[in-house]
C-alpha cells in the first residue's frame, strides 16, 4: 500500500512501532498533551488527529480510530500495511455485561465476539475467532498488576449496533462468558490476524448495561487516566523485550 493513503497523511517514520488507539481524536489529542513529550501532529485528515512523542524513552503514537468497526478496520488497515507500524493497542470505553465488573474498572479483551459481518470478507467456511495477541495481553496483565488496578480478562463484545432494536439482544452475551461491549476490537483483531502483526484491546468500563450506572462524555475523554498510563506502559515494556 502506498503512502500517504486517502485517510492518513504521513509518512511511516512518522509513526512508531507502537500506536495506541482510542476511538475520540480529542482523547487522542489528551494523551499527547498529558503524557508525551515532543508530541508532534503527524496526522489530521478527517480530524482524525494522530501524534508521536516520547513517554519515558521510549517512542510511541497514539491516533484515533474513530467508532465503530469500519472505521477502526480502515485505520488499523493502513496503519499496519502501509507505515510499518506492528503493534496497535486499542484504549477505549466499553459497557459492562456482568454486575461485579464495575465503573471505571479495566477489561482486556483476550477474544472479541462479534455480530458483525466483518469477517465475511475472508470467505472462510465457518466462523472465525479473533483473539488479542498474547505477548501483548502478558504484558498488560503484568504492568496492571505492577499498578494495583482491578482489571479483568476474557472475552468482549464488539457490536456493530449502539442503538439495538432486540431489547435485552446484547445482555445476552454475557450468558457466554462476554465481560463487556464495545464496538471495535473484532476488527483490529482480525486486521492484526490477517496482515501479521500484534492487536489488544483495553477497555475502562464507562456504563453498566446491569445496573444503569454512567459516566460521562467529558469523563470518558480526560479522567480514564490510569488505562492511558497501562498501555502506555504496556507499549514501553514490549519494544523493550
Amino acid at each position: 500500500m502506498n503512502y500517504p493513503t486517502p485517510h492518513i497523511n504521513a509518512k511511516p517514520e512518522d509513526f512508531a512501532k507502537t500506536v495506541l488507539m482510542p476511538g475520540d481524536p480529542l482523547r487522542a489529542k489528551y494523551i499527547a498533551e498529558n503524557f508525551l513529550t515532543d508530541a508532534k501532529l503527524i496526522n489530521n485528515v478527517r480530524g482524525i488527529q494522530g501524534y508521536t512523542g516520547d513517554w519515558n524513552g521510549t517512542r510511541i503514537s497514539v491516533m484515533a480510530s474513530g467508532m465503530g468497526m469500519p472505521s477502526i478496520g480502515i485505520y488499523s488497515y493502513e496503519l499496519y500495511s502501509a507505515f510499518g507500524v506492528e503493534q496497535i493497542i486499542r484504549i477505549g470505553s466499553a459497557g459492562a455485561l456482568r454486575e461485579d465488573i464495575k465503573l471505571r474498572e479495566i477489561v482486556m479483551g483476550a477474544g472479541a465476539c462479534t455480530n458483525s459481518r466483518y469477517g465475511d470478507q475472508y470467505h472462510l467456511r465457518g466462523n472465525f475467532a479473533p483473539i488479542a495477541d498474547f505477548s501483548l495481553l502478558r504484558t498488560c496483565v503484568e504492568q496492571a498488576e505492577q499498578m494495583g488496578l482491578t482489571f479483568h480478562v476474557g472475552n468482549l463484545l464488539s457490536s456493530d449496533t449502539f442503538y439495538d432494536d432486540g431489547a435485552g439482544d446484547t445482555l445476552a452475551w454475557a450468558k457466554m462468558g462476554a465481560m463487556a461491549v464495545e464496538m471495535e476490537a473484532a476488527a483490529l483483531y482480525m486486521n492484526a490476524a490477517r496482515l501479521g502483526k500484534r492487536a489488544l484491546a483495553i477497555c475502562t468500563i464507562s456504563d453498566s448495561l446491569v445496573t444503569g450506572e454512567a459516566t460521562t462524555a467529558e469523563e470518558r475523554q480526560n479522567s480514564f487516566t490510569d488505562m492511558m498510563e497501562l498501555a502506555l506502559r504496556t507499549a514501553q515494556a514490549i519494544e523493550e523485550k
